[in-house]
């Protein structure tokens, strides 16, 4: 496999994610590459709902993001393993910002986690069936 492995996660779900980062983990080792995780925020900035939140509501929103992006990931491995990972928090859609970074850091595969119950088991979420649909390069969900 070539390139990074990306690791897509919704920092907003708690310890939800530490299986899909695990496992990213896990596929970066066998080929020694590098892991990067990536956090979307929603952007209120431009639509209406926009001015309802004060202007540095998107600043504080970030570095919430990448607090919770750092403790997610170190719970998830530890901290060496932590240090050697890369945190990327962008805002925008989910789906749109993790196939935007896959594609300029030529991602050779993109770890996603499928967090459904009962019925929906068999169905993907809105945003990783997105990423599966138009990613460029492989895409691996965990379950």
């Amino acid at each position: 496999m070539s390139g990074s492995i990306l690791c897509a996660v919704d920092v907003s779900n708690g310890d939800d994610d530490i299986n899909t980062i695990q496992a990213a983990a896990r596929l970066a080792g066998l080929d020694g590459g590098q892991l990067d995780v990536i956090a979307v925020v929603p952007d209120f900035g431009l639509s209406q709902v926009g001015s309802f939140f004060s202007k540095d509501h998107h600043d504080k929103m970030i570095e919430e993001a990448k607090e919770h992006l750092n403790a997610l990931v170190t719970k998830a491995l530890d901290a060496d393993q932590n240090a050697k990972v890369r945190h990327v928090v962008a805002t925008g859609r989910a789906y749109e910002e993790v196939l935007k970074l896959a594609e300029s850091t030529k991602t050779g595969l993109i770890v996603v986690g499928a967090h459904t119950s009962d019925l929906a088991d068999y169905l993907l979420g809105p945003n990783a069936a997105r990423v599966v649909r138009h990613a460029k390069c492989s895409v691996y969900v965990v379950r």
